[in-house]
């Protein structure tokens, strides 16, 4: 039963990323967005990155906990890919902490990520990271002792979030079908059961060309906000569109250890940085911080309620001495960076948006109904702002 159930996540993994080539992107409505994107506008344009989901769909009505509904998932993000475990530098920041990442402690200290970037809902880090630990040591490329790097945001307004259905198998899944090209985005992997300002969100992915030389690629698994913050290109979407709130017909208990908790949808977003810029790690530090102002270009305050956690990393070689004991490695001189910064700040507004643009509406635990970002009216809106983009 077990392998019939991996089996079907493979299948979902394959058809999710088929059905990529055809989904309407934000670009596609002629939202403007600047700056130039890669190839394939995603994470993946940064080259050797790799993006692989296993997306857990099943069961309707009532909340029965360990049995569903599962609207869940997990999303590995593979900086060198498969069949190179070489580490690459990173660091990491976090805007507001009402989340997890772990791994990051051996992050900040040594300046390097060894590893793949895992993303999951909140109940299941714990499995996610063990797994990873496991799926390294079979493919022997464990260096001594493994600090996985794995994120989270809680999806249980739509998902049996305390049922525990993300297993090992899942993780595998993610990691042993990641691949280059188009990044299938919305209602996928860790973000299958995610809202963005009160509208479907889920995973979202762009990126920008850096002069002639270098792409940076943004990765998001967006799950944050309230609809009267939405802002898309400057125009005031969320306070446009007050209605197609979510249907909450059993709201989950939210229980804090002082006061009432408030029970809004102002969660968590984790983004993840890539480029092949040659940054050292205090500059990928810069980096990870100016993600905060492409989260506020689209109406973000960072909610004391949400997890805004950023990590970025440069997939430039190391080259060892043969002493074994130093290193060379090159990097950008201070006054190069502002275009890095520039990139990072268009390629996250855009991946969120990308997000919510390719989530469908989904109705999840007890009947709760989420609807997707509204695509006409959304391109009336831009319209009426004089937003609209023609091209």
């Amino acid at each position: 039963m077990l392998v019939g159930k991996i089996l079907v996540t493979v299948l979902v993994i394959f058809s999710s990323l088929a059905m990529t080539q055809q989904t309407i992107r934000a670009r596609d409505l002629g939202i403007p967005f600047s700056g130039t994107p890669g190839k394939y506008n995603g994470i993946t344009d940064v080259t050797g990155v790799e993006v692989g989901h296993t997306t857990l769909i099943s069961g309707k009505g009532k909340l029965v906990r360990g049995k569903g509904p599962v609207r869940t998932g997990v999303t590995a993000i593979l900086p060198r890919g498969k069949n190179d475990s070489t580490p690459v530098f990173a660091s990491w920041f976090t805007l507001n902490g009402n989340g997890s990442m772990t791994g990051t402690a051996w992050l900040e200290e040594s300046g390097f990520l060894e590893g793949p970037i895992m993303i999951t809902n909140t109940h299941s880090v714990g499995v996610v990271r063990d797994a990873v630990v496991e799926w390294s040591i079979k493919r022997n490329s464990l260096y001594y002792f493994s600090l996985p790097v794995v994120a989270e945001t809680w999806d249980g307004t739509l998902s049996d979030l305390n049922g525990f259905h993300v297993k090992k198998q899942h993780a595998f899944a993610a990691l042993d079908n990641a691949v280059s090209g188009v990044v299938a985005e919305g209602n996928v992997g860790g973000g299958t059961g995610m809202i963005v300002y009160d509208f479907k969100g889920g995973i979202g992915t762009a990126s920008r060309k850096v002069g002639d030389e270098y792409t940076l690629g943004v990765l998001v698994q967006a799950n944050y906000g309230n609809r009267d913050e939405l802002t898309i290109a400057g125009v005031p979407v969320g306070k446009e569109i007050p209605d197609l709130q979510p249907e909450i017909y059993e709201e989950v208990d939210l229980r804090y250890p002082f006061g009432d908790g408030v029970n809004n949808n102002s969660s968590s977003i984790i983004v993840v940085v890539a480029t092949d810029a040659p940054l050292l790690p205090h500059q990928l530090k810069a980096v990870t911080k100016h993600v905060s102002l492409g989260l506020g270009r689209n109406g973000s305050i960072a909610s004391i309620n949400s997890g805004d956690i950023f990590i970025a990393f440069s997939t430039e070689k190391v080259k060892v001495a043969k002493n074994g004991r130093t290193a060379r490695t090159n990097f950008l001189l201070a006054q190069e960076m502002d275009p890095i910064f520039k990139a990072t700040v268009e390629a996250t507004e855009e991946a969120i948006i990308n997000a919510m643009v390719a989530a469908k509406t989904m109705v999840g635990i007890n009947d709760n109904k989420v609807y997707r970002l509204p695509h006409q009216r959304l391109q009336d809106i831009l319209k009426k702002y004089r937003r609209l983009d023609k091209r």
